[in-house]
């Protein structure tokens, strides 16, 4: 089980600290990545990271502002989001993949995504 936390109502400019952590399952060996949703849109990738944070993916749209990060003590994956916009506004989610050959590359391509956190809510005002 995947649970997101974080999310909020944040002025343009702001910034947003989500968290993924995860039960059940040891996320250590696997490669994760952050995905949202805004209204009206289709699901979309925004960031991945290897399993040891050596290598991560981005976004075009992200770069640059969001980072992402993950501590495999605690089996939770960050998402830093500085310099908020309007548009970032959506439903975060994090997953996983069912194997641990999937890379960065993999997961921001949907590949192999097996679990999904219910997804928290990110409010960006103009």
């Amino acid at each position: 089980q995947l649970v997101e936390s974080g999310g909020g109502l944040v002025q343009a400019g702001g910034s947003l600290r989500l968290s993924c952590v995860a039960s059940g399952r040891s996320i250590g060996i696997y490669s994760m990545g952050w995905f949202r949703q805004g209204p009206g849109k289709e699901r979309e990738s925004v960031a991945s990271i290897s399993w040891n944070g050596d290598t991560t993916a981005y976004v075009d749209s992200v770069k640059g502002r969001f980072t992402i990060s993950r501590d495999n003590a605690k089996n939770t994956v960050y998402l830093q989001m500085n310099s908020l916009k309007p548009e970032d506004t959506a439903v975060y989610y994090c997953a996983a993949p069912s194997t641990p050959v999937a890379g960065p590359g993999d997961i921001i391509r949907h590949s192999y995504l097996e679990d999904w956190g219910q997804g928290t809510l990110v409010t960006v005002s103009s």
